[in-house]
């Protein structure tokens, strides 16, 4: 992989798998065999290809840089996507203790192709933000994710703020990000989970359940405002409250022909 003598605008993608460390040797290896395989599979679904992406391997982790091209929507939209798609067949296949979830971070910004690496303040800061707190928080807050993404503000503002994906900008969370002497915004998603449970609320890590706040310099989204707690359909009076001591169950032997039938759920107390 030949050097480049000088900096160029690029796009730095980043993943690490969660809990490597405490796997056992076989464990460890096949994450090494299949992380790659994955990580391929994804992109060609997504019409990119990783042959020409510049890649460093550190076990459980993938470093790749890629100049821009204009394919950078494909690659926030697409290809994580894709990625959770191949996450889930395999982990489909797999007990708990032996799925596979990552972390996922795009930056972008000027790196050159150094002889032992490559060099720029954007590969630091990809490297700073794959070790986001937020990042491990969500993974543990929603264990059933395949993989948690950070956009960097960079990203986020020009890609997803900018209308080029099928994403918007309440699909994510802000979060500050604060590792060793890097301090920034940056911006979380789960995919799969449109309102994510609630979360720490200590400093640093992502309020779940918090829309995006607007991006300067772009309109608010066009939507109602929610309803006040407890009720639904704008104030209909109808609550979101749980009586577990007002259900009446009605048991039914043998099949039941419910077609056209309209089925209520309601407690007693209204």
């Amino acid at each position: 992989m030949a050097a480049w003598p000088d900096f160029h605008p690029c796009t730095c993608i980043a993943v690490d798998a969660q809990a490597y460390g405490s796997k056992n040797d076989r464990r460890q290896s096949e994450i090494q065999h299949d992380l790659p395989r994955l990580l391929d599979r994804a992109a060609k679904g997504a019409g990119l290809d990783r042959t020409q992406w510049h890649i460093q391997r550190k076990g459980d982790e993938q470093l790749a840089v890629r100049p821009v091209d204009g394919t950078e929507p494909r690659l926030v939209d697409d290809y994580v996507r894709h990625l959770v798609a191949e996450l889930g067949e395999y982990n489909a296949q797999r007990v708990p203790e032996a799925r596979m979830r990552l972390r996922a971070v795009i930056h972008q910004g000027l790196v050159q192709l150094a002889d032992n690496g490559f060099a720029g303040t954007a590969v630091v800061a990809t490297a700073r933000l794959l070790n986001a707190r937020p990042l491990y928080d969500a993974l543990a807050a929603h264990p059933g994710a395949e993989l948690v993404l950070l956009l960097s503000d960079d990203v986020f503002r020009s890609i997803v703020a900018g209308g080029h994906t099928t994403l918007s900008i309440e699909d994510f969370n802000r979060v500050t990000v604060q590792v060793k002497e890097y301090e920034a915004t940056a911006w979380l998603r789960v995919p799969g989970y449109g309102t994510p449970a609630a979360a720490s609320r200590e400093p640093g890590a992502a309020h779940w359940g918090e829309h995006a706040a607007p991006v300067p310099g772009e309109p608010a989204a066009d939507r109602s405002e929610p309803a006040a707690a407890g009720m639904t359909g704008g104030g209909t009076g109808f609550s979101n409250e749980y009586r577990g001591d007002n259900i009446n169950v009605t048991n039914m032997a043998g099949p039941v022909d419910a077609r056209g039938a309209v089925f209520g759920f309601g407690s007693a107390g209204g």
